[in-house]
Formats: C-alpha cells, structure tokens, sequence
C-alpha cells in the first residue's frame, strides 16, 4: 500500500503536555517533558543512520526510539546482541552505532550514551512531532536458513494501524493505563505492546523491567490503576508458582508462547482480572487474540482475513500489506477465528507417529513437582538414524523413574526422551524462550542418561 508524500502521523496520541507518558521511580513524567527529552537527544545524536538502542531502561529506551524517528534514523532490532550478531548487523548497516544508557556496554560498535538533563519541560510551544507513514521506523531480523538474520522493515502506517487494532482488542480505547513489562523493549512484542502501545494509545510506561515475582509485585504497587502487565508464560508461571502477594491488575497480556487453559484460569484469579493472549510472528507484527481461560479459539484482528494455498496459510489485510505466509499449524474454524497447533517446525515424526515439540513441552510441565522443563532436538544426528528426542527438567523434587512413569502416562512412549537431563534452572532469555545454542550447551555440560 502505498501513501500521498504528505501523508503523517503523529508521534503521540497524548493531547494534552501534562499527560503523563511515563512513570519512573521518582514519579511521573509528563508529554512536556519527554517531548524535551526527545528533542535534546535529537540534536546529539551521531550522524550514522541506523541505531541499535540497548538502553536498559525503559524510558530513556522510549526516548531514543522517538529522537531516532524524529532523526530519520532506523533502530535495528535484533533478537541477542552477541558479538557475531553485532558483526552481522555492521554488513548489513555498517553506519550503525549504539545507543546505551550503560557506562560498563561492551558492544564493539560506535557508542552514543544517553545522559538525563535536568531541564524539566521542552520548550515553550514544543508540538508533537509527525511521522511520515512510509519512513522505515526499524529492522526486526528473524534467523535465516543460513544463519545470518533476515531483515524485516516496519514502517510507520502500518506499525501505528496494528497498535490501534491492539489497543481495539484489549479494550485500551479513549482510557488512561499504564503498562507494566517483563519484556525487554528491544523484543518485537516489548517493542509493540510496552512502547509504541502507550504512545500510541494514550498510555503510559512503567520505566523498570521486573523480572522476580517480587518485582512485578512492587512494580504493580508503583503505579496507578488501570494497570496492564506484559509479560510471557514463564514469567506468568513463576509469579504463579512463588504464593507472592500481588496487587490486583486490570488487564495481562502474553505472548511468545501458547499457555495452557488450566493456567490462564489461575492467574486471572490470582490478578483478579482477564488475561489476554497475543498471537503473532515478526513478518506480520500481531495478528489474533484469545481470552485463553474461556476459549482455545484465535479472533484475527481488525482488517486481517487468512487464505489457505496449497496446504500453507497466508495472513493479509489490515495492517498486513503484503500476503504473509505464517510458520505455524494452523486450523481456520471461522472467517475470522483459529485454533493453533504448533509450529511447522516443531513437528516430530517418529516411526511414522507424528507430534510437536509445543504439545510435549505442554504434557511435560503440567506434571506436578515439575518446575520448568523443555524438548528439543539434538543436532548432532544419531548413527543409527532414529530420531532421538533430548529433554530438559528443573524437578528438583522427583527422580528420573518417577517423572518418565508420569510422562509415559501422558505422551506416547516413542516421544519420551532419550535422554533426560535434570538441570537447576533453564537458559531461558529475557523473553522466556531457551536459545537453542544454549540447550546443546547445557547438554553437552550435564550429558543425561536414557
């Protein structure tokens, strides 16, 4: 879809300088001042045109997307920020530079380091600043075949129509919130659902990113009603599982992986509020929702319809402008409804029985004493050309006899795992989802015995 040269939208749906836009520990933090805070950074910023923001915090994360929109730069968003990926990036855009909120950053690129001002208001009649809807906002990169990552450009339009489809769906419409997330804003759904949701629909951030049960208690504490929490199912389960005392929310959302009925129940009664489901992918940016304690069902957002073709499903419409084929395994039941059976890639086939690797992590953790756990398919190929599945198990209160009887019980005996491997803790990242690498890793240091 393409746009008149004039066509803009603006930075910020907030109408008013003293709305609050953000909230930090030393209290709130109005347009005025972030508009201030946007345009000082503005002006500092180096001359490369591509930026890989690592700000930690998520204000001054916040500001320096908007001072490198409003610079016409592009912020790259990968998934890790290793040494190997930093290189990538440098041949993809060898003009990039970092911007950190980080005296101790190591990352080998040019580094531009945000610095707070004490000035506490933009200038007298600072407006909002308007967007071109067809300037590339950022890069979001997925894993190619080959292993180097797959830029994906996300413009303006199309970013501001998802958000307001979003914000359609959860009921954030015309209503002051504030956004409370255990996702980093570098992540896709960091980026949509705890940055560009509050701009874009009048809210505000919470500048932290609790992790702990105890952080997400306090976090929720720190910040007036209406309160939304972002976060994923690991977070979830573990703030589940800890008994913390938490204060009510009035909206959690989560997204990376499905969560089971059962679990969906019990934390809308522990948050005392619904918990809503996000599907989506980095190609397409979000695409359906579930309220996953009532319906297994995907509802496609605004404007979104899905075609089948030769056997693949392809996503289009809406904010959707080019047919997108999706990588999962997917059963539409209405003209706009789904349900999802896993990805296309985690499909096991084992003498000629077929799984997926979503379903035996689904059987795996809903064994009770079992804290977190995770299959996976070692790289190494067996020399007797057998598929051998591998898993790992934080159980500390179950031994290996106990926890495969309860497995075989629940999955076919042709997907228990050979081996199993029993580890303290799970690799899991900032968003909860386990770096393949870092499994191998973690199977090479523990071996496991079949």
């Amino acid at each position: 879809m393409t746009h008149p040269a004039s066509a803009t939208l603006p930075l910020l749906a907030h109408t008013k300088p003293d709305a609050v836009v953000a909230w930090r520990h030393d209290g709130p933090v109005t347009v005025e001042r972030f508009l201030g805070d946007v345009e000082r950074l503005a002006s500092s910023l180096p001359a490369g045109g591509h930026v890989l923001n690592v700000c930690a915090d998520r204000y001054r994360f916040t500001v320096g997307l908007a001072a490198t929109l409003v610079g016409r730069k592009i912020s790259l968003l990968p998934s890790t920020h290793t040494p190997e990926t930093v290189r990538q990036l440098q041949v993809f855009a060898p003009d990039t530079f970092c911007l950190t909120d980080s005296p101790a950053c190591d990352i080998d690129l040019p580094q531009h380091h945000f610095i707070e001002s004490p000035v506490a208001a933009s200038p007298e009649g600072g407006a909002v600043p308007m967007i071109d809807v067809d300037q590339v906002v950022a890069y979001v990169f997925t894993s190619g075949s080959t292993g180097t990552p797959m830029p994906h450009a996300k413009t303006w339009g199309p970013l501001v129509r998802n958000i307001a489809a979003e914000a359609d769906r959860l009921g954030l419409v015309d209503k002051p919130f504030t956004l409370i997330g255990t996702v980093p804003p570098q992540h896709m759904y960091g980026f949509e659902s705890t940055v560009l949701l509050a701009l874009l629909s009048g809210g505000a951030i919470w500048t932290g990113r609790p992790f702990y049960p105890a952080d997400i208690a306090d976090a929720l504490a720190a910040v007036p009603r209406p309160r939304v929490l972002v976060s994923t199912p690991f977070h979830l389960r573990t703030l589940l599982s800890a008994g913390t005392e938490v204060p009510p929310a009035d909206l959690v959302v989560s997204a990376t992986a499905p969560l089971s009925g059962n679990l969906a129940v019990a934390l809308e009664a522990q948050l005392q509020c619904p918990l809503i489901e996000i599907y989506g992918c980095t190609e397409t940016g979000q695409t359906a929702t579930r309220r996953t304690a009532e319906t297994a069902e995907w509802q496609l957002m605004r404007g979104l319809a899905l075609t089948v073709e030769d056997e693949k499903v392809w996503a289009h419409g809406g904010h959707v402008e080019t047919p997108t084929v999706l990588s999962d395994i997917i059963e539409p039941t209405a003209d706009d409804r789904f349900l999802l059976h896993g990805r296309s890639a985690d499909l096991v086939n084992i003498a000629g029985k077929r799984s997926s690797l979503g379903y035996l992590n689904h059987q795996l953790n809903a064994i009770p004493g079992v804290v977190d756990g995770s299959y996976f398919m070692p790289e190494d190929e067996q020399t007797d050309g057998v598929t051998r599945l591998t898993a790992v198990v934080v159980a500390p209160g179950l031994d290996r006899a106990t926890l495969l009887q309860a497995l075989r019980e629940r999955v076919d005996p042709l997907f228990l795992p050979r081996p199993l491997i029993f580890a303290d803790a799970l690799p899991r990242n900032a968003t909860g989802k386990l770096p393949r690498a870092a499994l191998e890793e973690l199977r090479r240091t523990l071996g496991g015995s079949e």
